[in-house]
């Protein structure tokens, strides 16, 4: 795994090298993964189809205990949202991925996407579906090789996304991923 990663973030706040894609399918699970996560660890607040007045309120809530915990919270899709619930970063699938003071990442399920990353000087590109996953049931997987081929050829710190745990993860340490992000793995079965 890379030790260094070029970022706008001060060296003594290292970016996270694992990170919860927060889902409306966790439903109220959400609130016991976030309280198992590691101090250091970043979210990805998503929750794409709730109205802008829920997803802000909710986006208030998931941050006051990430400041209270010591987590990462970016937010998907609306940069000013994320402005306006005070999130340490952005998250989109463009160029236009949020102002340089704020953790910028993106979402690559291609050559092209990463390309894309690239460009926009991400600070971290997701790069998905490694392997099969609930979240997009039946979307064409990278598989291990395919995967390691993409992280390698960018120069952006790579979160392995798709199918991902604990297991895998360590399994993708030598294709150059800085880290890893899940869902399922890290949303407990029942609580």
């Amino acid at each position: 795994m890379r030790l260094a990663i070029e970022s706008r973030v001060p060296r003594r706040h290292p970016l996270p090298t694992l990170w919860l894609m927060t889902d409306e399918r966790q439903g109220d699970r959400l609130w016991p993964s976030l309280a198992r996560l590691p101090r250091g660890s970043g979210v990805i607040v998503r929750h794409h189809s709730l109205p802008i007045d829920d997803r802000r309120r909710l986006a208030a809530r998931i941050r006051r205990i990430a400041r209270a915990r010591g987590l990462i919270m970016v937010m998907a899709g609306d940069q000013r949202l994320a402005r306006r619930v005070r999130a340490d970063g952005f998250h989109h699938r463009s160029r236009r991925i949020g102002a340089r003071e704020m953790i910028r990442t993106v979402a690559a399920h291609n050559p092209a996407e990463l390309r894309i990353a690239e460009q926009a000087r991400a600070d971290l590109v997701f790069l998905s579906p490694v392997f099969a996953t609930e979240s997009h049931r039946g979307a064409k997987m990278l598989g291990r090789v395919r995967f390691g081929l993409l992280a390698r050829r960018t120069r952006i710190s790579v979160i392995a996304l798709g199918g991902m745990d604990a297991r895998r993860a360590k399994g993708l340490r030598g294709m150059g991923i800085y880290g890893w992000a899940g869902i399922g793995a890290l949303t407990p079965k029942e609580f």
